[in-house]
């Protein structure tokens, strides 16, 4: 077993098992024996698929009808890119529980709002009212940054990284906007680049290449170019990567997936809702689902970045009964790989190990 592969029983599934043991309860010695039978070959697998892989490879799988969970390289800090949106839209749900918002409250587009990336919110005008209901959809089924930061700005950074650091109180850095994601990134060239605006970052986009962002960036800062440190686009996003804004454990990850399917994150009906648009993503779909059982229900949420590729969420049991959590976690990203295609097959391996471990039942 790898150094930082570990097998973890709670407490309460240790003494299950010593009892088990004492007592011969067939059925609890039957899912510990289980257990300790998959996770050797479990993470077997994943060291095979993490050697194939250029980059380096971590993985967090928690099954919630037994507690047991196994990690690998799962306690090391990780850059989560996308994925910290769930928390965002937990906080956005709560808001909705306090009756402060519903679903259909208009949100206003303003034009510090926009930031590059996928999804169509960028393509309407600053003033253009959306609703929660779209942003929600954005955000999560296409992972558009606009539509996160319109949530993040209705409800409050604060109350978004309120909502990570209760449901999981160790592993998770602090939550940032998207917009400040991209001035961390270029303020490692330059300070001024705090100040970028959202227009901005549609340019840099823009630029065919590195070369011609680097070339754009003094000009928008309005300084020399020798202004800018002397290091390359991808070393500043190393240097990013480096900080604790929007990385956190694989494991304390995990933590925020394990409390939204036990509903302590929020009630049934708020659960429910988020699990069905996280069950529609559209993003990733050559990733963990790809190495899943073919009409396995995945509620997830995918993270890409350069050079960082994660790929996180919820897998349905058939056989799952409403008073029970019963799902499985599975938390998986890949570092170091400049192509997205190769950091895809690996989280698809992942995907494969899972299901040649037989944790999903059928």
């Amino acid at each position: 077993m790898h150094p930082s592969s570990l097998l973890r029983l709670p407490a309460a599934a240790t003494r299950l098992l010593l009892a088990a043991l004492l007592c011969a309860s067939t059925g609890q010695t039957a899912i510990a024996q289980e257990a300790f039978e998959w996770s050797g070959p479990f993470l077997a697998r994943l060291a095979q698929v993490d050697r194939q892989t250029p980059g380096h490879l971590g993985v967090y799988v928690k099954d919630m009808q037994t507690g047991i969970s196994v990690s690998y390289h799962g306690e090391e800090p990780w850059y989560l890119a996308s994925t910290v949106k769930v928390p965002v839209a937990i906080a956005v749900m709560r808001r909705i529980e306090q009756d402060d918002l519903t679903l259909d409250s208009p949100v206003t587009l303003l034009a510090s709002d926009y930031v590059d990336g996928a999804g169509p919110t960028n393509s309407h005008a600053p003033g253009k009212a959306l609703s929660v209901r779209f942003l929600l959809d954005q955000m999560l089924i296409h992972s558009d940054n606009t539509a996160s930061d319109m949530l993040i700005r209705l409800v409050g950074i604060e109350q978004v990284n309120a909502v990570a650091q209760e449901l999981a109180p160790e592993g998770l850095g602090p939550i940032t906007s998207l917009a400040d994601v991209r001035r961390l990134i270029y303020g490692e060239l330059h300070p001024a680049a705090r100040q970028l605006s959202g227009r901005d970052f549609l340019a840099l986009r823009q630029q065919p290449n590195d070369a011609g962002r680097l070339a754009l960036l003094p000009r928008l800062l309005g300084v020399e170019r020798r202004a800018l440190a002397s290091i390359s686009l991808n070393e500043a996003y190393e240097r990013y990567y480096a900080t604790p804004y929007n990385s956190g454990t694989l494991k304390a990850y995990g933590d925020v997936l394990s409390a939204l399917e036990a509903g302590s994150a929020l009630g049934p009906a708020s659960t429910g809702y988020l699990l069905s648009v996280m069950r529609r993503v559209e993003t990733g779909k050559q990733r963990i689902k790809a190495g899943l059982p073919p009409g396995t229900g995945f509620a997830h949420k995918t993270g890409t970045q350069r050079a960082r590729i994660c790929d996180a969420g919820l897998v349905d049991q058939p056989d799952s009964d409403s008073a029970l959590s019963t799902r499985l976690v599975i938390v998986a990203c890949v570092r170091g790989v400049a192509s997205v295609a190769q950091a895809e097959r690996a989280l698809r391996g992942t995907g494969e190990a899972v299901t040649a471990a037989g944790l999903i039942r059928r």
